[in-house]
């Protein structure tokens, strides 16, 4: 079966290529609104399942995999600051304290309907971080297409005094070990 990564994120596919498996990247094209009340763990799932139902409706034969995340900072969504100033703000509010990453995976085998989907969280804590380090920081990796304005896989390890979680590729995007699992489920194996 073809495997289908149902994004364009250069990070996800980053990450996929990793696993040294063929596989295409389509765009899905789907509103990736919040619902009222929805706990982000679920409105993660549920984008990741919409992105890989949009994409597989165009591929009868596929293993699609869709993800989705989001940052948390008490209580707060986080979002992509788009520029220096919101980057500053965000690093300032996360200064000694934790954001927990939310990534929903599904993988969608097209052919039998069989859907697995997953949430894996994964928390980054901050050390305590003067204002000239945040700025510095910023103006050095411009991480301004990033929720929480940092890329851990870059510069950015700087920040922190320490990372929690069972998959450290769930940061970035992409649980590669949820999704090798899930893969085995469907009788993909990535290695012999």
């Amino acid at each position: 079966m073809k495997l289908i990564l149902a994004s364009t994120s250069p990070y996800r596919k980053a990450l996929l290529d990793r696993l040294q498996v063929d596989f295409q990247c389509a765009a899905p094209d789907i509103d990736e609104s919040p619902l009222a009340g929805e706990s982000v763990e679920n409105m993660v799932v549920r984008l990741a399942k919409l992105k890989a139902e949009a994409v597989a409706a165009s591929h009868p034969d596929a293993l699609v995999i869709g993800s989705d995340q989001s940052a948390v900072l008490e209580g707060e969504i986080l979002t992509k600051s788009g520029n220096f100033d919101n980057a500053v703000r965000e690093l300032q509010k996360a200064s000694g304290k934790r954001i927990v990453f939310q990534t929903g995976l599904c993988l969608l085998n097209s052919a039998s309907g069989n859907i697995q989907t997953a949430c894996i969280p994964y928390t980054v804590v901050f050390k305590s971080l003067t204002q000239d380090m945040i700025e510095d920081y910023v103006k050095k990796e411009q991480p301004y297409h990033c929720a929480g304005s940092f890329k851990s896989e870059g510069l950015g390890i700087a920040l922190f005094e320490r990372f929690e979680g069972a998959d450290p590729n769930a940061l970035i995007g992409l649980p590669l070990i949820k999704l090798i699992e899930m893969l085995s489920n469907e009788g993909f194996s990535v290695l012999g």
